[in-house]
């Protein structure tokens, strides 16, 4: 049978696309194959690379595409051979919002007939082939307008006219004019191009989703003297303060009424006292809930100039959102509903056995309700929106279902692109994970029990190396509230600086709970315990900010050093390097397009002076290794001059247990003499 006899279209097992001869496969990044966004910050470069390839030797032409998801038209980029059917990429995100990309390709038959001319021997083959040449320009410039199209059937016509004439040379020179091939390139045959079928999702967030750092802070115990309840207005008094410090993000714990049903004591004691304040995250009142502000801190105007004067420092204003109740919260009482009741008619409290949390009523999200309690709390984030806050640490998002954060997240960020959510989810690897892929913009992390050299090399690798550096995005606190970790309560002014060093050098983002930190607030509730000796938690506590001791200078010029650097902005860039002794620890932070390169090295023994020899990665430092380089402390000023990848490193922890250096690289001018970068 001829072939032409062949019912093509009658078959119903032949694939209808079946002439589409590219193949796209590989496409990265890719999150969980295209089921979960990868998260850029505005101004990046978004690098696609995927594998693009078909049967034959033509040669293939592949695009990148891209655009919001707001807009119908996509945008495209060339893409180009890495070697081995791998391309790349490129394109640039200049605003907050959700895009889309993927990669097409086709097979380009001018191409390929460019390719292959120039190799062609035979007179004969190459008159033949320079008519196949003219056809494929003349159906270019059916494509084209203006005088392109004008220009390239009249290179047909040339082509075709060479062709008749025994001069080869001049043919050859008709045939791969630049220029004229360089119009064609512009109107490709994409009739049967391939189009990757997954869209895949990219969050893109303004740039402090990507470097930011956060100071915690109660308003109640900025009062102006021991004893006395703060207000909102206190607190803005201390703005100054937190700024000076260096930091950008001002963390309120719950700002609402509190419970006083079940309320807790000092050192979360059962036993009431006359006067005790209780925990702000026992949420809701008589005089409201997670819309209301406790009345003691003052008046929703009041909390509106602390947002505007934390603006004109520099400063935002991050509240907590926790999504759980205080018995008394008019929740209880107007949706019983959202709650789970036990056969005895009491409401189930929060407890995490043998932890019991008496004072906090969990909503029951598998309630008949659900869709109710989610627009409630969906409502709850709208209001405070609405009060100009932007940043939301959220408390134990990993007791709340996946589908309500990938629902709510979603909604708040299509009509608020630059609002930040930070999961404050201290639980299994997999379900921090996943809390960041649904949408959480940072991640707290495990680095406040991660103490050793081994340790932390193993798990900062993994973050910054691993398949969660497109989507994950780490916070290091030190301290928070609920956690004064063991390396802390016993390492003295020392441990405190070496962890400030470590979390806001290895991570872009990070945070201290203070004034605890900067004072160094290193008493437990018992032995063996991560809880604060009178925490602050369930209490007022006085603070004086100008103790002599305080490490609030030394905090400012880490701060100071994190602006002053692009390498300590961003998570990628980091490589640790090998050191004789386990009790230091040596990495580098290096950002390319600014060529600025950090190296810290941290002495994690708190109480002893430890010394060892660091052997560099010079060119991943971008230092020739053939001449002398400068290290520069911009902890201390102090200047050394080293020379090779071996070199020798002693520090003392009483006097500083880290050197922050900025890699000064010495290079030759064109008049012959040095000067250090």
């Amino acid at each position: 049978m001829p072939i032409d006899e062949f019912p093509v279209t009658a078959t119903p097992d032949v694939p209808a696309a079946g002439d589409r001869r590219a193949v796209i496969e590989g496409i990265a990044p890719a999150v969980d194959g295209g089921r979960f966004a990868v998260k850029r910050v505005v101004g990046d470069e978004v690098d696609v690379e995927a594998d693009c390839f078909a049967d034959g030797h033509d040669v293939l032409a592949c695009r990148l595409r891209w655009r919001r998801d707001d807009e119908v038209e996509w945008r495209e980029a060339p893409m180009t051979a890495l070697g081995n059917d791998r391309w790349r990429g490129t394109f640039t995100v200049a605003e907050p919002g959700r895009y889309r990309y993927t990669v097409t390709a086709w097979i380009d038959h001018f191409l390929s007939w460019r390719h292959d001319f120039p190799r062609r021997a035979d007179p004969e083959d190459i008159r033949v082939a320079a008519q196949v040449g003219a056809g494929l320009i003349d159906a270019a410039a059916a494509r084209a307008e203006g005088d392109d199209a004008a220009r390239l059937a009249a290179w047909a016509q040339r082509l075709r006219a060479a062709a008749a004439l025994p001069a080869l040379p001049a043919l050859r020179a008709e045939a791969l004019d630049e220029g004229l091939a360089t119009i064609a390139l512009r109107y490709p045959d994409r009739s049967l191009a391939t189009t990757h079928p997954t869209e895949f999702p990219l969050v893109v967030d303004r740039v402090r989703a990507r470097f930011s750092t956060w100071y915690e802070m109660f308003p109640r115990s900025c009062g102006p003297e021991p004893g006395v309840h703060g207000t909102l207005s206190d607190c803005a008094a201390r703005l100054d303060y937190v700024a000076q410090m260096g930091f950008d993000v001002l963390y309120l714990p719950p700002i609402h009424p509190i419970g006083r049903e079940r309320r807790k004591g000092p050192n979360n004691a059962l036993a009431l006292a006359p006067g005790d304040v209780g925990s702000p995250w026992a949420i809701g009142a008589a005089e409201g809930g997670h819309t209301a502000l406790h009345p003691a801190l003052g008046t929703l105007e009041d909390f509106r100039r602390l947002v505007t004067g934390a603006r004109e420092r520099g400063l935002e204003v991050a509240l907590d959102i926790a999504f759980q109740c205080a018995p008394d919260h008019p929740y209880v009482r107007e949706h019983p509903q959202w709650f789970r009741w036990r056969p005895d008619g009491t409401v189930q409290y929060a407890e995490n056995p043998p932890k019991k949390y008496q004072d906090i009523y969990p909503f029951e999200f598998e309630s008949p309700q659900w869709a109710g309690l989610w627009a409630e709390l969906a409502g709850v984030l709208r209001f405070w929106l609405g009060e100009g806050v932007r940043i939301f640490r959220v408390d134990n998002p990993h007791t709340k279902p996946f589908p309500f954060w990938e629902w709510v997240i979603d909604r708040v960020k299509r009509e608020h692109p630059d609002v930040i959510f930070l999961a404050e989810a201290f639980t299994r690897p997999k379900v921090m994970h996943r809390l960041a892929k649904l949408g959480f913009t940072q991640s707290y992390t495990y680095f406040t029990w991660r103490n050793t050299k081994h340790d932390l090399t193993a798990y900062f690798t993994d973050l910054t190396q691993g398949p969660g550096r497109d989507y994950f995005r780490p916070s290091c606190w030190p301290n928070t509230p609920d956690i004064l970790p063991e390396y802390l309560q016993f390492g003295g002014r020392a441990a405190f600086m070496a962890r400030l060093v470590l979390a806001a050098t290895l991570s872009a983002n990070y945070g201290i709970y203070g004034p605890a930190f900067e004072l160094q607030e290193h008493e437990p509730r018992e032995p063996g315990s991560e809880e604060y000796l009178d925490s602050e938690k369930y209490q007022l506590r006085a603070w004086d900010l100008a103790r002599p001791d305080s490490l609030a200078g030394f905090i400012a010029r880490v701060n100071a050093i994190r602006r002053d650097n692009p390498a300590l902005q961003h998570d990628r860039g980091l490589a640790f390097f090998p050191i004789d002794n386990d009790q230091l620890i040596c990495y580098a932070k290096v950002d390319a397009a600014s060529e600025n390169a950090i190296l810290v090295v941290v002495n994690l023994d708190p109480q002893h002076t430890q010394s060892g020899w660091v052997t560099l990665d010079l060119d991943a430092l971008g230092v020739d290794a053939e001449r002398a380089f400068q290290v520069h402390d911009a902890l201390t000023g102090a200047r050394f001059l080293w020379s090779g990848a071996r070199n020798f490193v002693e520090l003392d922890p009483t006097r500083a247990p880290a050197h922050v250096f900025r890699i000064r690289r010495r290079i030759r001018t064109e008049r012959d003499f040095d000067y250090f970068l």
